[in-house]
């Protein structure tokens, strides 16, 4: 059996009617026992003054067989008027975010999360809606109707009433919200653009450019929103040595002395000549 297989099957008993300890305001289990990778749950909306509360909402999670080195995926089936129906929401906890999960979370780790996202603002996520409040209180409504086949003919409010009145047969009240049921702190909903706080880092400050002109312009921004590195020093450009001037004047790395090391040897040259023509003409007079 290999490890992600013992994983799963451990979450499945501690989200199962046997845990000790089962939350009354959602549940999970695998869709058929032949495949421990795709799971369906029901989830309660969160208590008023929500717009969703009053609501139970179904949905699938579908995990990979790396599980848990690598994250689920979720999504709702059920109308809400805050996620999009069938499409993957993009949570830090989802495989839209890879880099931020932890494999020390599990399945109802994500379901305390995504059931206190719920009430969060959109703010252009993958898979979020922003519907109107009164729409989401009339879905909420028609939530409860909601079938699913793996509730074996139940509908969701009454799925979720049935496992209610499991928990209370455990001591645990369905009215009250779990104690210490906040998901991590490092878990949180994602948006494809960067808020406007953090595209207000890429205008440009008159002041700061006329201080800094020997600076390069501000890289921008990265798509997380956070502002790269500004370079402070002017960026060196490679030299091209130059072409010798055509007026005939010596290059800057030249000696001014040339002209007279040039007229020195033109002497020695015409004295040597002269000597050899007086040589010639003491011979002829001899």
């Amino acid at each position: 059996m290999s490890a992600t297989t013992r994983r799963l099957m451990k979450e499945a008993a501690e989200l199962s009617a046997s845990s000790p300890s089962p939350s009354p305001h959602f549940f999970a289990h695998p869709v058929s026992d032949s495949n421990l990778f795709d799971w369906h749950f029901t989830i309660a909306g969160p208590p008023a003054p929500s717009p969703y509360a009053g609501g139970v909402y179904h949905g699938r999670i579908v995990l990979p067989p790396q599980y848990p080195l690598r994250p689920p995926s979720f999504r709702f089936l059920t109308p809400s008027g805050r996620f999009e129906v069938n499409r993957e929401i993009c949570l830090s906890i989802s495989g839209h975010h890879e880099e931020t999960w932890q494999p020390a979370w599990g399945i109802r780790t994500a379901l305390v999360a995504i059931r206190s996202f719920m009430d969060g603002d959109p703010k252009g996520q993958i898979g979020g809606v922003d519907a109107p409040d009164e729409v989401r209180r009339m879905l909420a409504q028609k939530s409860r109707e909601w079938r699913c086949e793996c509730l074996q003919g139940k509908t969701n409010a009454e799925a979720l009433q049935e496992w209610r009145e499991m928990c209370r047969s455990k001591g645990i009240d369905p009215d009250e919200e779990e104690k210490g049921a906040a998901p991590p702190k490092e878990m949180q909903l994602h948006v494809k653009n960067p808020p406007e706080s953090a595209k207000s880092g890429n205008e440009t400050n008159t002041t700061s450019v006329s201080q800094e002109q020997s600076s390069p312009p501000r890289a921008g921004t990265t798509e997380s929103g956070m502002e790269q590195p500004r370079t402070t020093a002017a960026v060196a450009t490679p030299r091209t040595p130059s072409a010798p001037s055509s007026t005939g004047s010596p290059p800057p790395n030249v000696s001014q002395e040339s002209p007279w090391l040039d007229r020195a040897i033109i002497g020695v040259f015409i004295a040597l000549v002269f000597m050899i023509l007086r040589r010639l003409v003491h011979m002829d007079v001899l």
